[in-house]
């Protein structure tokens, strides 16, 4: 009901005056090790009170404290669903390598899924998929039975990318949210455009490119892969007849000057529902904002660690919600 969403909203806007602003990310930038940086974290409210022995702990305890605070949300929480797919398609990815290349499991699978990662391991080891949501089923077996008979990561890779994208796309619809509609489809159509062109820069086949698109509504997927099989220059003459012509300049400079693009583009489309108070757009736009803050600080963070100058960090950084 509208008037549930009103109270969930009002939280939220409250919570926003936690994130990260611009004069914070300066004086993230001016400190001058990452023993500094993340204490400064702290004091502005980061973690639990505790110290942390680095930043992934930290942002381990953000995570966390994002979660909890969503669950305490008395609202259909269902369409936020859709965030958590690339993680358990991840994780789904992570399960079949494991199960067939006798590989070790720390340290690969993600938290915060809407599936445990116990549960998907379990399901590939047992080749019952059972007790995975529908959403996975299908996928989880070709995937499993395609990767014990070729053994080709890549391959898996693409396939499951795809489905994950494919996932996302039939579930926004399903929302009937507009923001959830529209950031799908173009998150679906830049992460189509930057798999083309890294299979263009790879010389990958028609065939392998087919197998990693989506096909959304913005980009005909068949065209951007047969324009990606022909090289870069290709891919640049299509995408100056769809929505996504601005591409191609940062495309020119280079693939992480595009991902850079494209993230901003997608936080600039977000920002337009700070003021909506009646439908979850404005949560889940909230739960963009922190991971694009995280995403930004953990930069800041590997710069910091890495010793490059605050005009390389600066470079690479994200535009923030607020």
């Amino acid at each position: 009901m509208p008037e549930l969403y009103t109270y969930a909203v009002s939280r939220i806007h409250a919570k926003e005056a936690g994130l990260l602003n611009k004069t914070d990310i300066e004086q993230l930038l001016a400190v001058p090790s990452a023993e500094e940086a993340l204490r400064l974290l702290t004091e502005k409210g980061y973690g639990s009170g505790e110290e942390y022995s680095g930043f992934s702990e930290l942002k381990a305890a953000e995570t966390v404290k994002l979660r909890s605070f969503i669950d305490e949300l008395y609202i259909d929480k269902k369409p936020l669903g859709i965030l958590l797919r690339q993680t358990d398609f991840h994780n789904l990815k992570t399960a079949v390598k494991l199960v067939y290349t006798a590989e070790k499991a720390d340290g690969y699978f993600l938290e915060n899924g809407s599936v445990s990662p116990e549960v998907i391991l379990e399901a590939v080891k047992l080749k019952d998929f059972s007790e995975l949501p529908p959403f996975m089923t299908e996928a989880a077996q070709k995937a499993a039975d395609g990767f014990s008979e070729n053994g080709d990561g890549q391959l898996l890779d693409i396939y499951l990318d795809r489905v994950c994208l494919e996932t996302m796309l039939r579930e926004a619809a399903d929302t009937r949210v507009g923001l959830i509609i529209e950031y799908t489809e173009m998150f679906a159509a830049l992460t189509n455009i930057k798999a083309a062109v890294r299979c263009a820069l790879t010389k990958k086949s028609r065939a392998f490119i087919d197998e990693a698109l989506a096909e959304c509504g913005t980009l005909d997927a068949g065209r951007l892969a047969a324009a990606a099989a022909s090289g870069l220059d290709e891919i640049y003459k299509y995408l100056e007849f769809t929505d996504y012509k601005a591409a191609v300049d940062e495309l020119k400079i280079s693939l992480s000057e595009f991902e850079k693009w494209m993230d901003n583009r997608l936080v600039d489309l977000i920002k337009s529902q700070k003021s909506n108070p009646f439908t979850i757009a404005p949560v889940f736009a909230y739960i963009l904002a922190k991971r694009t803050e995280l995403r930004t600080v953990q930069i800041i963070m590997s710069g910091k660690r890495n010793s490059l100058s605050e005009d390389v960090i600066r470079e690479r950084i994200r535009d923030l919600y607020v």
